[in-house]
């Protein structure tokens, strides 16, 4: 049975719809990525989803149980942590999650916690001195800190730096490890790519995809382009001929063949064989970014 059950969601502000007829489900122990541009209505689904907003029609379903009407069982298994979240700035690292341990009749114990996501060491350390990096370790702790079932982490990375963002996705692996469903709300590309199981693409308050990162970026275009310069002359005839192949092309001295399959074996195992050397060899294939352009017509970033 699934953990999470969304049908029909509808939310709108003052006439203006934020979530139309949205539906997904999540299974026990995933990640799953609500993947959108800022504005898609990512944040009030999730809103919605853990009873911090009501929605107008349609029904969720958490850890079965109805949010508006089992609010304070969901609470106590749900870990939540938005993307406006701050804190005090005297507020010390313990202090926060001996705070938010209280909150809870069964919390973790806060300094394993600490040591899992690398906080040990800033215990002592207030909110206003952690760096970047280390306030998003401290969002995660406080977010698993009443052992919950399901976290639900919204656009945790943000503004993070390339380094820090890597680090804090390492976390968020770690996490699913320890046996908790994550639902990560994103408009990262190449974060959703990594961590996610399977993604619900939001464009304007509706889902218009929702399938494995694979999956999407399958369904739009499986071909792949090998881009070389030949170390000596060669036919286009070779490559043309190999049943992998659906088109070969000259740009100046590089040669871009296109095809699917096993198709950059094909071409590597001629060129042994003529004992050409492929100059510059690169590999292009459709990726998310392809997949959420052809989904919403638009560039997400």
């Amino acid at each position: 049975m699934p953990v999470i059950e969304v049908r029909e969601l509808r939310k709108q502000y003052q006439g203006k719809l934020a979530v139309a007829d949205v539906s997904f489900t999540v299974e026990r122990g995933e990640i799953f990525g609500i993947l959108g541009p800022n504005g898609a209505g990512k944040t009030t689904t999730v809103e919605c989803m853990t009873a911090m907003r009501r929605h107008d029609s349609g029904s969720v379903s958490v850890l079965g149980l109805d949010p508006h009407r089992k609010t304070a069982e969901l609470r106590q298994r749900l870990g939540v942590q938005l993307q406006e979240s701050e804190l005090p700035d005297k507020l010390k690292v313990w202090e926060a999650l001996d705070l938010y341990a209280s909150f809870y009749r069964d919390p973790a114990d806060i300094d394993e916690l600490m040591d899992a996501l690398g906080l040990a060491d800033k215990r002592e350390t207030t909110f206003k001195k952690l760096s970047g990096g280390q306030k998003q370790r401290l969002s995660i702790a406080l977010s698993l800190v009443g052992n919950p079932e399901i976290a639900v982490l919204d656009e945790l990375t943000t503004g993070l730096d390339p380094q820090s963002r890597r680090d804090t996705w390492a976390l968020i692996e770690n996490v699913r490890e320890r046996g908790v469903t994550i639902v990560l709300v994103t408009h990262f590309m190449e974060e959703a790519e990594r961590l996610c199981d399977r993604l619900a693409v939001i464009d304007s308050g509706a889902v218009v995809a929702i399938d494995t990162p694979a999956g999407l970026v399958a369904g739009v275009d499986d071909e792949q382009r090998i881009r070389f310069r030949p170390s000596s002359p060669v036919e286009d005839d070779v490559f043309a001929e190999l049943r992998e192949v659906r088109t070969v092309e000259r740009r100046g001295p590089e040669l871009v063949v296109t095809g699917n399959g096993n198709v950059l074996h094909a071409v590597t195992s001629v060129l042994a064989r003529k004992q050409i050397i492929a100059g510059g060899l690169r590999v292009e294939q459709a990726n998310l970014d392809d997949a959420f352009v052809a989904l919403t017509g638009k560039n997400l970033d």
